[in-house]
């Protein structure tokens, strides 16, 4: 039954004019957002210098009441597991904690590089050598209702979809395709398809508002985001 609702709701979308509008992810899409963060931590890619985040160690990248989380220990946990893949014992850590950026995630040879430690993240595959990786990765729920974040909006976009992806790991410009619903006067008014959403993450990771809506459901987990300032390409 919700399936055919929701089918229902999709028919006839339209295009919508392109404006800067505050958007809201559905579960479904908001933990991309968290996964481009563990891309711009990865160990790797930090001693290659080939992160947006590369100078960011110890400021605030998002706003202070955010939490990201990586929890190879969690039960029932996707991921879970005691040690990593270079029997490196692993933990529950923080990678962002009240905003700030706390560490890289790093297997042996990136900590290596980087003079430091292990943070227990090796990941493998069969016949592929070691890589940094997270476990159970999530952002932490928020207080505010997907509901009420919608009510509070009078112009926007609520992203039930994502299509392609350009996201530029070094400077942090994102781009990518989204269909949805156009939010009007607090209300889910019509459905959308055939727009652009851009920005760059740093600023986007700035103004991210977590609902309280977290499930965990896989490898990576977030609930409803709302980010502001969004740059919509439509007609």
């Amino acid at each position: 039954k919700k399936a055919a609702e929701k089918t229902l709701r999709r028919l006839n979308p339209r295009k919508v004019k392109s404006a800067h509008v505050p958007v809201i992810l559905d579960p479904r899409v908001s933990a991309s957002i968290v996964g481009h963060l563990s891309g711009a931590i990865n160990g790797s890619g930090i001693a290659r210098g080939t992160s947006f985040l590369l100078d960011a160690m110890g400021s605030e990248v998002f706003a202070p009441h955010i939490n990201i989380i990586d929890d190879p220990h969690r039960k029932r946990g996707l991921r879970s597991k005691p040690f990593d893949a270079e029997g490196v014992a692993n933990q529950k850590r923080h990678l962002i904690e009240n905003g700030v950026l706390k560490t890289w995630i790093m297997d042996l040879r990136s900590a290596r590089q980087l003079g430091l430690k292990s943070t227990g993240n090796a990941s493998r595959g069969a016949g592929s050598l070691p890589g940094p990786s997270t476990t159970n990765l999530y952002m932490e729920p928020g207080t505010i209702s997907p509901a009420d974040m919608i009510k509070e909006i009078k112009s926007g976009l609520y992203i039930t979809e994502m299509i392609g992806s350009s996201v530029n790991g070094v400077t942090g410009d994102y781009s990518r395709g989204a269909s949805g619903y156009w939010i009007e006067n607090g209300v889910l008014a019509y459905p959308v398809s055939e727009i652009t959403v851009a920005g760059n993450l740093k600023d986007m990771f700035k103004t991210v508002v977590p609902a309280n809506d977290l499930t965990f459901k896989y490898g990576t987990n977030a609930p409803t985001l709302r980010i502001d300032g969004m740059t919509l390409a439509g007609q």
